[in-house]
């Protein structure tokens, strides 16, 4: 008999003891229930409900799921079929009064934080956090400068974050790697833990990342054309002007996530001599092959790009990494361009994660991305 049933057995034979056997139950298991590919949800918080939802981001399923109560308690439970190496975050929509609220799970204490707050976490068995995303206290740390650079492209000044790793000596040239969205990637990815981590056990080669971040970020990474100008006439020759960054193009990338992915592919499709290395996670790649798109006028010139990108996808002539969730609605859309870049000539790795749309996805997949693309002479293969 399973956990829950054998709870359901007990609430419907004493109901009056209801919430003493919840409290018991909540306190001596770790929930959400997981086994294999089983997971169960919870949602109890002690005050009554009338309906509960599970609210998540795995596209392929309905993204609004009810609970059914348990018993006739304050209780409610709902089992879900999930890959054993999934990691899902998720929300519970609490009905009381006629009125609606999302929650994070008041059992379950892992969390994932994102610009818009947090989430619960649901790891299935077969997923393990990796531990380079723990700071290794014997990893020298880079440090961090900052400059503000007024933009002629965009009418107004823009901070850009350089992090230079602990090697870092003036007369020495180094690779570059411009990151779109850089206050999420520090903030909600560990990016800095990982650089330190792995240029400081020589995975990666001592490199300069600058951050960048957007003002109106969807507009502007979305295929907008004064990105480029930003980035290869303004941002470039400031960075070349403060530090020794290298003149081979092979050794200059570009990164991004969503959208940060788009403005990345899209810079280096109008401006290929100044890039040779792009990290593309989760890209927001929408084209079409008959009839529109129909995501909205924003993404316009996001598929009006994409569609010529698939024309001539070797234009760019870069080394790329590309990661996607696979309970991303964009997955098709990645996954439909991994042909198109190798027949092209690309030097390409793409990797799937049975995750979403989120920054855990992406900073997971930090590691293999770097590797690949700026390897020290400790590199390994990460499959």
């Amino acid at each position: 008999m399973s956990a829950i049933a054998e709870l359901e057995g007990r609430l419907r034979a004493e109901p009056g003891r209801a919430d003493e056997l919840l409290r018991a139950f909540v306190s001596t298991h770790d929930l959400p229930l997981r086994d294999g590919r089983n997971a169960t949800f919870l949602f109890w918080d002690g005050m009554p409900a009338e309906q509960v939802f599970l609210v998540h981001w795995i596209f392929g399923l309905e993204s609004r799921q009810p609970l059914q109560r348990l018993a006739d308690s304050k209780a409610f439970v709902l089992r879900l079929d999930l890959p054993e190496g999934a990691r899902v975050e998720y929300k519970f929509e609490v009905l009381r009064g006629g009125q609606a609220q999302w929650l994070r799970d008041p059992i379950n204490q892992r969390q994932a934080f994102d610009p818009f707050g947090s989430n619960s976490v649901c790891p299935m068995p077969g997923y393990h956090e990796p531990h380079w995303v723990k700071r290794d206290p014997t990893a020298r740390r880079g440090r961090l400068e900052s400059f503000v650079l007024r933009s002629d492209v965009y009418g107004d000044e823009r901070p850009i974050v350089v992090y230079l790793p602990y090697e870092y000596r003036p007369g020495k040239r180094y690779p570059l790697l411009i990151c779109h969205d850089g206050s999420d990637y520090r903030r909600y990815a560990s990016f800095l833990a990982i650089l330190d981590n792995l240029i400081h056990w020589h995975e990666v080669k001592p490199l300069i990342v600058a951050f960048t971040d957007g003002v109106e970020r969807n507009r502007e990474y979305g295929a907008d054309p004064r990105q480029p100008e930003f980035l290869v006439d303004e941002v470039l020759p400031a960075l070349q002007a403060r530090h020794k960054i290298s003149q081979d193009r092979e050794e200059r990338g570009l990164m991004g996530a969503s959208f940060g992915g788009v403005a990345s592919l899209w810079t280096a499709w109008n401006r290929p001599e100044a890039f040779g290395r792009l990290l593309l996670q989760s890209g927001s790649f929408v084209f079409t092959d008959v009839g529109g798109h129909g995501r909205g006028p924003l993404w316009d010139p996001v598929v009006s790009f994409v569609n010529q990108y698939r024309v001539d996808p070797g234009r760019i002539g870069a080394r790329v990494y590309m990661s996607c969730g696979r309970f991303e609605s964009l997955i098709a859309y990645n996954r439909g361009l991994v042909p198109l870049m190798r027949r092209g000539g690309l030097e390409l790795r793409f990797t799937e994660s049975d995750d979403g749309h989120n920054w855990i996805c992406w900073r997971d997949r930090l590691r293999e991305g770097l590797t690949w693309l700026f390897p020290g002479y400790l590199w390994m293969v990460y499959d």
